[in-house]
């Protein structure tokens, strides 16, 4: 498989919105015990039901370390694909490939430089030299040609694309110092359009409150098609979310896309609060260099950061009131396919949700 030196946009590649056809999705398996409570056992058994739940609708590929290999190949279905790989965590969102496609179904992959949320600023653990790898394996065993960027940081969940020329991307999160401090905003945002295909860059300017990754946009706002936009919302004035969300909205009902099309938002109340408990808190490794996990700190609980794929919509719910108006509207929002709710207190715990931890491939010629 080739690395190549050009440019997509200049090859005619383009990022698919995620609600595009899947050949399939990625999933790391879950074990850091400075990160998931109880060496990850907990979060393991969300993960399996993720993965199960996906495997229903496209092929489903785990990738596991060596040590795990037999426990997940234990505790999955057996329609997963499971592989080994090395890794530092579990987040393929932000550490596997981005995968973008041509007119005539060939699919590549972008290797972003991946450096745990913000490197020696920010970043939320050391080190991170195998998550880095990740993108490779991943193109390496879809037999696909990739792009590699060795000087520009980038995550998968803090970008979301239309898959026609629209990229939307929180300003906290891509202008943050742990990222590309040594570029402008405008060299951003055309190295963004350049490796995605993009025409326009919509750039809310908060993600979540207390977000960890610096406010990806994938706990924040979705495209659910062209022209229409899920916006995670709360009504109470009170609550530290609602300036940003209101600011989301307002920037984002005022803007177009890439088409001139004005922007639909729906909003999609998050829940409540949810903090995390002594016992939660005790459950996991102290590790110096990993952020830690403390008793009572707010975690970034939102319902936008679910995964659309072929025929269903897998959302996060936590045994809360809103749980329901979510599956609710997701349902309103994607009428021709199945919303699966998957209690996910376990992802959240460890720092993301069900978006956070899949990533897809798009299906390109293979039929």
């Amino acid at each position: 498989m080739k690395r190549l030196n050009s440019v997509p946009k200049a090859d005619g590649f383009r990022m698919p919105g995620e609600f595009e056809e899947h050949r399939g999705t990625y999933i790391i398996w879950p074990e850091r015990p400075d990160n998931w409570r109880l060496g990850g056992k907990p979060a393991q058994h969300v993960f399996v039901q993720v993965a199960n739940t996906i495997a229903k609708y496209e092929p489903v590929t785990v990738c596991v370390s060596k040590e795990q290999y037999s426990n997940a190949r234990h505790l999955l279905a057996d329609n997963v694909r499971v592989v080994e790989m090395s890794n530092n965590d579990s987040w393929i969102r932000d550490c596997g490939a981005t995968c973008v496609v041509n007119d005539q179904g060939e699919v590549r992959g972008v290797d972003w430089k991946f450096n745990s949320w913000g490197g020696l600023v920010d970043g939320l653990y050391f080190p991170w030299d195998q998550d880095d790898k990740v993108a490779q394996k991943m193109c390496e065993l879809e037999g696909f040609d990739s792009y590699r960027l060795d000087d520009f940081v980038l995550e998968g969940g803090s970008i979301h694309v239309d898959g026609e020329g629209t990229l939307m991307v929180t300003e906290e999160c891509l202008l943050s110092e742990g990222r590309n401090p040594h570029m402008t905003k405008e060299e951003i945002e055309k190295k963004l359009c350049d490796y995605l295909g993009c025409e326009k860059v919509l750039w809310i300017k908060e993600g979540i409150y207390n977000d960890e990754t610096n406010g990806h946009v994938d706990n924040m706002c979705n495209f659910v098609r062209p022209g229409v936009v899920a916006l995670a919302w709360t009504d109470d004035e009170n609550d530290p979310q609602y300036a940003r969300s209101k600011a989301a909205y307002d920037y984002l009902t005022s803007e177009t896309d890439a088409k001139g099309r004005k922007l639909e938002v729906h909003k999609i109340l998050t829940p409540k609060p949810i903090l995390i408990t002594k016992a939660e808190s005790l459950g996991v490794d102290a590790i110096d260099g990993t952020l830690p996990r403390q008793e009572g700190d707010r975690l970034a609980a939102s319902y936008v950061n679910y995964y659309t794929g072929n025929g269903f919509v897998a959302v996060p719910v936590f045994n809360d009131p809103h749980d329901q108006l979510a599956i609710q509207k997701l349902q309103e929002l994607y009428p021709g396919r199945v919303i699966e709710p998957i209690y996910a207190r376990e992802i959240l715990l460890g720092g993301g949700n069900i978006h956070c931890i899949t990533q897809q491939v798009p299906r390109g010629n293979r039929k």
